[in-house]
């Protein structure tokens, strides 16, 4: 296998833990340069993975470097207008959730993308570990039958505090609440196993964080399959899970976790009368990769060294980004929304809170 060169674009707290996961892939990564507009912090994380080649500007890393790989790991509101002066020079990117703030700033992605010749992807580790691949495998397959109906719940705890840093908690900096930066992985991770959504219907509320953005959301989607599932993304939660739950015909699906899973956060619960198949589908599954960002790191290597567009896709993000849309579009207009519904002159593809959130902005955050 092949060694590729990367380069981080960000050198806040998830870029460290990108740069230990990049290690953990040994001899297929080279970490080769970093930017950041702040010299100390550049400098720290230069040091501390010894990255040979250290940035102040985008641009100048652009001029002097040809990476195969330029990750993103910069705040939220920054991701468009840095991925597509990635694209535009015919890098291939990956870009840390969420992939932009708006359906129409993912819309600039996928224009540049397309002009420039570059790849862009959106990390959604949830999808790559084993327990979601032997899902994905079995999904309407005769043994567990057809899924009926899920739960998908993100319920996290993150206090007044978490949102002092200055751009969380603003529709202009974020993009959202919970339902864009948070539970977004777990719904997507549920998108990935159950096919395309058709319809939702939702609620979302500021129920007790000081912030312009949702604390809490809730919706009802149903899939094209028939299936129907509810989603539940707090910010409000003291115990803290990640909660996915699907029944088939014959057996329950189930996985709990917080910040990513292994083989034993899985279980089965088949129906009487379906122990032996359904024990005997899920033992053929595919076992021993835990989810996690060094999991899709692998993946898009091997995409890259394929010559294959590295996952997640722009097409696939795109169907997760228009539930989020959906969510608070149906949520602040008290309506339904269908797939396909949003799109270019609706506020809700520009931003994600539309016409405005209908609750009053505290003092001192932007709208």
């Amino acid at each position: 296998m092949r060694t590729f060169d990367v380069a981080i674009i960000g050198t806040g707290g998830i870029a460290a833990v990108q740069a230990d996961n990049l290690r953990q892939l040994g001899d297929r990564v080279r970490l080769v340069a970093v930017a950041d507009v702040d010299p100390e912090r550049l400098a720290a994380f230069g040091e501390a993975w010894s990255v040979p080649r250290r940035y102040r500007d985008l641009d100048l890393l652009l001029g002097n470097e040809s990476p195969d790989l330029i990750h993103l790991c910069t705040p939220p509101w920054l991701h468009r207008e840095q991925a597509v002066r990635c694209l535009r020079a015919g890098h291939v990117v990956l870009c840390e959730k969420p992939p932009a703030l708006s359906l129409a700033e993912l819309a600039d992605i996928a224009a540049a993308e397309q002009a420039g010749g570059g790849r862009f992807a959106t990390v959604f580790q949830h999808r790559f570990g084993g327990g979601a691949r032997s899902v994905r495998r079995l999904v309407g397959a005769a043994r567990l039958g057809r899924p009926l109906t899920a739960v998908c719940n993100t319920l996290w705890l993150r206090t007044d505090e978490y949102f002092a840093v200055p751009w969380r908690g603003r529709w202009e900096t974020e993009g959202g609440g919970p339902t864009l930066g948070h539970g977004i992985h777990q719904f997507d991770l549920l998108l990935s196993l159950l096919g395309p959504w058709r319809s939702v219907v939702a609620v979302a509320r500021r129920m007790a964080r000081a912030t312009a953005t949702e604390d809490l959301s809730c919706a009802i989607v149903t899939f094209d399959s028939g299936a129907v599932a509810t989603v539940v993304n707090s910010l409000l939660s003291p115990r803290q899970t990640s909660y996915l739950r699907v029944d088939f015909e014959r057996a329950t699906v189930e996985l709990e976790h917080l910040y990513g899973y292994g083989d034993a956060d899985w279980s089965v619960t088949p129906v009487p009368g379906h122990e032996d198949e359904v024990s005997a589908a899920w033992a053929e599954g595919l076992p021993g990769r835990p989810s996690g960002h060094a999991a899709q790191f692998a993946a898009v290597l091997d995409a890259l060294e394929a010559g294959t567009p590295p996952p997640v896709t722009i097409a696939d993000t795109a169907v997760t980004m228009e539930l989020v849309a959906a969510i608070y579009a149906s949520a602040f207009t008290a309506t339904p929304v269908d797939r396909g519904e949003i799109g270019p002159g609706s506020p809700f593809y520009e931003r994600m809170d539309g016409t405005g959130a209908p609750w009053a902005v505290p003092v001192g955050s932007a709208p």
